[in-house]
Order: structure tokens, then C-alpha cells, then sequence
């Protein structure tokens, strides 16, 4: 199972599991939002960005069509190196089901696999990955779960050369990570445009898999945008078919020009290894983020300050769209850029910066993608019209609770639905804002239509087609009037945050 985003046990059903590609000691890491995120994007120009751009000009980039892939594999494997990594090992609790430290390296008696806790001290534990030079300076940019939690870091170029990483920055989110190794006038892979891909483009993976130095494989793009599968935070991963294994995380995915274009992250595997579905970070997201993290070490991220849901063809219908598409916004947080901006709960967002938002994750791709401080254009749909606003994205803060209570069981057209006033020792339970008035929902009747629209235990109802309901005499009154098989849409809150269902009765 998943545990802090970080494994996830394999299905000896032969069902598919995520995998994240860092091989450690011959191992792989098995792996398996709202207020909106975008990081700083400074406009300071480093020293490596201008080596980058003076390479640019003086290195004629590969000749595909001539030369192949011989020519592009030349220029990029010389800067993609291995990373290797001591952990401390942690002492295994009695009892477990599993050992961790099994699931990351390895049966026992294999080696770098720990002795028990009952066989002397615990002794470090050893890791590979892959990383990509980015800057003849030193600069490495691979994983966040290559080198989390690394005692010592040590960072082998193709040419035998040896050098200490030190961590500058990590982001979880993204799975993304910074070194440092001192050194000069090393090889270093140029940035490319991710935005320019397209899909059945050809592309090259270069990395390390199962200690296997400088392996390149060759594939095509398979799809771009890809998210919403719970590898990291923030996704939009370029999906190709080059060969990654264990061990091609934090490796190079590059162009027909040799410029970096993603950077591997992930495999999606029955078997563990290869099956021609991989993952990698593309760099119009991991470019922003290697900035912010040389420049001060961490992310900046900023929020809309609103909760947000998908559009479904019932909800498109209740709030007068045209199209299934858009961000219905169920929460907006009182003094946040949303709220100054004039965004109002019930808003579907349409349009961010002249683009069509298609979903709620592309919306969050969008925002995410916004310098914090810059003013934005939005557009809404509100009550059939479409109306703009300018928000201005800001450094976030955030957090959230969830809670249940006793049942106490309610008749009416809501069948299978038990509801209780909502007070205020509850509200606290359950994480409510003290302003929010309503229902609780106590019991759903599973198979029931509320149950199959999403309504679950512990959630406020507040409204009802958009009727206030403060009661459960509110919600009896209200629900008495609604026509049999007639849509209801429902308001509720859901801890912090507050979302629409459907409910067809």
C-alpha cells in the first residue's frame, strides 16, 4: 500500500502497480489537490543559463536524418550520470506485515539488504539513480526519491569521474530534486521546449537501469498531459515508450536535437520492469522549478484560494454551460486573490490567460505554471454569462482535518440518507468552519443514489438546489418538494473544503 506517497506494495495478482524508476541495490521503489499551487519563476539569469545559451549558439545540434541517433546519444550520455546514495536504515518494527526495507532492497541475505534488528546495528543502506548535468558548473537535476533522506551522496560521470553531491533544493510535489558537485567545464545537456512536442515524436531515454551505465533506448512520445494518476502532486507527464527501468530515474529524456525534454520519473508495470508505458517530468514544469530551487533552495508557491471540482454533464446542465468542461468553484477563501478578485463560489472557470481550461487539473496546471505576484485574466461562466476577472496569484499557506459522528436515521425522499443538525462541538470534529451552517450527514445507504452521487458520512449539506438548508427541518421541507427522478444539486462541505453533487431521485 501507499504509504506517504512513497510505496506501494506489488499485486501478486499480476495487477498494475506504479512504479517509480530508482533502482536501489538492484530494487525498485514501488509507488502507488484545493488551494491552487504555482512556484516563483525568477528572472535572474545564471551563470549556467547563459553557458547553456552561448552552446547554443556554437554547437551545431545533431543531424537526426544523417547521422541518427549515434550523434544525439554522443552529445547527452556524457552528462547523465549515476547517483548513489547511503540511507540510514531505520530499526524494523515487530509485528509488520512487511519489512519497507524489503519492498526498497531486496530479500534478506541479498546484498546491501540490512541484517534484523535482533543481528546488531542497523548499517546504511545503499541506492542508485540517474541524474542529468544541466549547467557546466555542477548543477544536477534529477529525483526527489532518488536522493531524499541521503546521508551521503556520491555522483560518478561516464568518464569515471567521482565527485560529493550536496541536496540545493527537493520538491516532493513534483518529484524533483537539485545537486551540486564542485566542478568546472563538465558536459552538460541543453534545455528544450517540452510545449513543442508532439505525440509520435521521436524521443531518447539515457540513464542507468540496474547499474547499467549510459544505457540510451529509443521510443516515441505516447501522450502528453498525462496526470491525475496519484504519482506526485502536480503532474502533466509526457508518457512515451522508451525502454525505463529501475534505475533510469532522474535520467535524461531528450529530443531529436539532444535537448532535454523531460526528466524519467516513473514506469506503469505488472511485472516491475519495462511493459512500454513510462513517465517523465516535462521541463516546461521541471525548468521553473530548477530555477527556484538554485536561487533559493525551495519552491514558492502560490494559491487562487479557491476549492475546486470537475464539471459533469448533470452539473453542466444545473449552471447553464454549453460545454462539459471548466472548474466549478465550490469554495472561496475569505481575503484570498480569488475572494479580492470577485470569484464567487458556483463560478465555472472557463478560460485562464486567453486558454481554455478544460479540467480542474488543467487549471491547476495552468496556475501552477503563473509567476507568484502576476495579475491574470480569468474567465467564469455565472448564472449563463461570462464574466472576467483579473486575481493576483500569492504565496500560499494551507492545512485540513476530516471527522465522523453517531448516526441518527432520517426518512424522506432521501432514502438510505441519515442526517443531524450540525453544532458546533461537531463542526469542530469535523474541521467545519464556524460560519457553515447545515446538515450532517450521518449514514448513506450503500447503492443508494446519494451513495453513488458521492454523498458520504461526515459531509454538510448547506444547500439544495440552491435552496439554504440551516436544519434538518430545512432539509426535510426542502426535499419534500423536489419531483420524483428531478436532479438535486447539493452544496456540501467536506472538511476545509466544499464541492456540488448530483443526486437523482
Amino acid at each position: 500500500m501507499e504509504k506517504n506517497g512513497k510505496t506501494v506494495a506489488s499485486q501478486w495478482d499480476g495487477s498494475p502497480v506504479w512504479q517509480k524508476s530508482l533502482g536501489l541495490a538492484g530494487m525498485g521503489i514501488l509507488v502507488g489537490a484545493l488551494l491552487f499551487g504555482s512556484w516563483n519563476n525568477p528572472v535572474t539569469t545564471f551563470a549556467h543559463e547563459k553557458d547553456a545559451q552561448q552552446q547554443l549558439k556554437t554547437t551545431n545540434p545533431p543531424n537526426f536524418h544523417n547521422g541518427g541517433f549515434a550523434d544525439i546519444a554522443k552529445q547527452v550520455t556524457p552528462a547523465v550520470v549515476n547517483i548513489t546514495v547511503s540511507k540510514q536504515a531505520a530499526v524494523p518494527m515487530s509485528g509488520l506485515p512487511f519489512d519497507p526495507m524489503k519492498e526498497f532492497f531486496g530479500a534478506p541475505g541479498a546484498p546491501g539488504f540490512p541484517p534484523r534488528h535482533d543481528q546488531g546495528p542497523m548499517p546504511d543502506l545503499q541506492g542508485a539513480g540517474s541524474g542529468v548535468i544541466v549547467s557546466s558548473d555542477g548543477y544536477v537535476l534529477t529525483n526527489n526519491h532518488v536522493v531524499e533522506d541521503a546521508k551521503e551522496i556520491s555522483v560518478t560521470l561516464p568518464d569515471k569521474r567521482e565527485y560529493s553531491g550536496t541536496v540545493v533544493g527537493l520538491d516532493p510535489q513534483t518529484d524533483l530534486a537539485v545537486i551540486k558537485v564542485e566542478a568546472k567545464d563538465l558536459p552538460f545537456v541543453r534545455w528544450g521546449d517540452s510545449s513543442s512536442l508532439q505525440v509520435g515524436e521521436y524521443v531518447l531515454a539515457v540513464g542507468n537501469p540496474f547499474g547499467l551505465n549510459s544505457t540510451v533506448t529509443l521510443g516515441i512520445v505516447s501522450a502528453l498531459g498525462r496526470g491525475g494518476m496519484g504519482i506526485t502532486q502536480y503532474e502533466d507527464f509526457i508518457q512515451t515508450d522508451a525502454a525505463i527501468n529501475p534505475g533510469n530515474s532522474g535520467g535524461a529524456l531528450v529530443n531529436t536535437q539532444g535537448e532535454l525534454v523531460g526528466i524519467n520519473t516513473a514506469i506503469f508495470s505488472r511485472s516491475g520492469g519495462y511493459q512500454g508505458v513510462g513517465f517523465a517530468v516535462p521541463t516546461k514544469l521541471a525548468k521553473p522549478i530548477y530555477t527556484s530551487l538554485v536561487k533559493s533552495g525551495t519552491v514558492v508557491r502560490g494559491f487562487l484560494g479557491v476549492g475546486i471540482q470537475a464539471v459533469t454533464p448533470e452539473l453542466a446542465k444545473s449552471f447553464q454551460l454549453d460545454k462539459v468542461e471548466g472548474a466549478l468553484v465550490t469554495n472561496v477563501m475569505p481575503g484570498s486573490p480569488a475572494d479580492q478578485a470577485g470569484i464567487q463560489r458556483g463560478d465555472v472557470i472557463v478560460e485562464y490567460e486567453g486558454q481554455v481550461v478544460e479540467d480542474p487539473r488543467a487549471l491547476q496546471g495552468q496556475v501552477v505554471g503563473t509567476v507568484v505576484g502576476n495579475t491574470i485574466s480569468m474567465a467564469v461562466m455565472r448564472d449563463g454569462k461570462k464574466v472576467t476577472l483579473r486575481p493576483m496569484i500569492r504565496e500560499q499557506n494551507e492545512p485540513t482535518k476530516v471527522a465522523q459522528a453517531n448516526p441518527m436515521r432520517h426518512d424522506g425522499p432521501f432514502a438510505g440518507v441519515a442526517v443531524q443538525d450540525l453544532d458546533g462541538r461537531m463542526a469542530q470534529q469535523l474541521g467545519i468552519a464556524e460560519e457553515v451552517s447545515g446538515v450532517v450527514v450521518m449514514e448513506v445507504t450503500p447503492g443508494s443514489y446519494a451513495e453513488r452521487a458521492g454523498l458520504a458520512q461526515g459531509d454538510v449539506i448547506s444547500e439544495i438546489n440552491r435552496k439554504p438548508v440551516r436544519s434538518e427541518k430545512d432539509f426535510v421541507q426542502v426535499i419534500s418538494h423536489l419531483e420524483k427522478q428531478q436532479d438535486a444539486l447539493l452544496f456540501i462541505h467536506r472538511g476545509k473544503g466544499a464541492l456540488y453533487l448530483t443526486v437523482k431521485i
